[in-house]
C-alpha cells in the first residue's frame, strides 16, 4: 500500500527525459508513465522518438517528444519551453542521454572524441544550466542525473568517456553545494554499472573491438526503477545496486589493481577481435534496434547463479577489506 501511494503521487506530474528512445532511458520513460506522469520525452533521432511516444501513450500516459541534442543549448532552451508550455510547470528533468567511445585513446578521431564530451558533459550543463532557473523560479523540481560507476573509476579504454563522468560528478556536486539553501530543489546522482541495454550496440568502437554486453550487467528496467525512486525519495548520491556499490569500493581499495586488470582484459578483446571501426551514435542518431534491451556475450545467467555471483563477490570484498586493515 505504501508503495502504491509513493508511485500515485507522481500522478499528474512533469518529467523531462532525454536519451528517451531507447535503452536505459526508454526503460526510464516506461516507468514514469507507468506511474501516471505527463512525459517529455527528448532523443536525437525522430523516428525512434515516435516510437517511445507511442509506446508511452499505449501504456495510458500523456507523452510528447521533442527532437534534441542536448549537445546544443538552444535545443535544450526549446525542449524546456515547449515542456512548459504543456502543464506551466515541470517536476523532474531525468538527464540521461549519453554516448561512449571505446578504443586506444589516440585511434580513436578527435571529432568522435570532442562529440562525446559536447554530448556527455556540455549535455548535462547545458540541461541543467536550463532547468536549474525554471526550478528557482517554481520554488521546487528535481534533477536526476543518471552518471554511471564511470563517475567514480574509469572504464578501461574509453578515457574521454570516463573524463565526461568524473566531470558530471564534480559539476552535479558544486550545483548541490549551491542549493543546499533550497529545501524544495534537489540534484541526485545515480551511479549504475555497465547496463544490459542498447548504448553497448550503439556506441563507437575503434581499435578492432567488437563485443558485446558480459552476463552480470545490470538489467535497465532496474536501473530506470531507481531513477524513479528518486523522484519520490530525493537522494544526493545513490548506487542503484550491491554491484555498483561493490566496483567503487574495490576501486576504492585497489585502484590500480582493478583498472589494470580491467585494461588487461580489453587489450585481450583487442588482439582476438577484429572489428570493423565505427562512430555508432556519436556523431549521429542511433541506428536501430530502438529497444531497452541489447544483445548479450552469453545467455543470462539464472536467479541462483547470479546470487551465487553476488555472495562470491562479497565474500571476495570482505577478504580484501580484512588484508587492508591489516596492513
Amino acid at each position: 500500500m505504501q508503495k502504491h501511494n509513493a508511485t500515485s503521487s507522481l500522478s499528474g506530474k512533469t518529467v523531462v527525459i532525454t536519451g528517451a528512445s531507447s535503452g536505459v532511458g526508454l526503460a526510464t520513460a516506461e516507468a514514469f508513465a507507468i506511474s501516471g506522469c505527463n512525459l517529455v520525452l527528448a532523443s536525437r533521432g525522430e523516428h525512434a522518438l515516435n516510437e517511445a511516444v507511442a509506446y508511452c501513450k499505449s501504456l495510458g500516459a500523456n507523452a510528447v517528444g521533442i527532437s534534441t541534442d542536448v549537445s546544443d543549448e538552444t535545443q535544450v532552451a526549446t525542449l524546456a519551453r515547449q515542456a512548459l508550455a504543456l502543464s506551466g510547470k515541470i517536476d523532474y528533468w531525468i538527464n540521461n542521454a549519453g554516448v561512449m567511445a571505446s578504443g586506444k585513446f589516440e585511434e580513436i578521431p578527435i571529432e568522435v572524441s570532442h562529440q562525446v564530451v559536447k554530448t556527455n558533459l556540455l549535455g548535462y550543463l547545458n540541461c541543467a544550466h536550463t532547468i536549474l532557473p525554471i526550478f528557482k523560479q517554481q520554488g521546487y523540481g528535481i534533477l536526476i542525473n543518471n552518471v554511471s560507476i564511470g563517475g567514480f573509476m574509469p572504464a578501461p579504454y574509453s578515457a574521454v568517456y570516463s573524463a565526461t563522468k568524473f566531470g558530471i560528478k564534480g559539476m552535479m556536486e558544486c550545483l548541490q553545494g549551491e542549493l543546499s539553501n533550497e529545501p524544495n530543489i534537489h540534484i541526485c546522482n545515480l551511479y549504475p554499472q555497465i547496463q544490459r541495454s542498447t548504448g553497448n550496440m550503439h556506441s563507437a568502437k575503434y581499435s578492432g573491438l567488437d563485443f558485446k554486453i558480459p552476463p552480470f550487467a545490470a538489467d535497465p528496467r532496474d536501473t530506470a526503477k531507481q531513477l524513479l525512486k528518486l523522484a519520490i525519495h530525493p537522494k544526493k548520491d545513490k548506487f542503484p545496486d550491491f554491484a555498483s556499490w561493490a566496483l567503487k569500493t574495490m576501486h576504492g581499495i585497489l585502484p590500480k589493481l582493478l583498472v589494470n586488470t580491467a585494461s588487461s582484459g580489453m587489450r585481450m578483446l583487442m588482439e582476438i577481435k577484429d572489428g570493423e571501426p565505427t562512430s555508432g551514435n556519436v556523431l549521429k542518431a542511433s541506428a536501430p534496434p530502438h529497444q531497452i534491451y541489447g544483445e548479450t556475450l552469453i545467455p543470462l545467467p539464472s536467479g541462483k547463479t547470479k546470487l551465487a555471483l553476488g555472495i562470491g563477490i562479497a565474500v571476495g570484498l570482505g577478504l580484501l577489506l580484512f588484508s587492508g586493515n591489516k596492513r
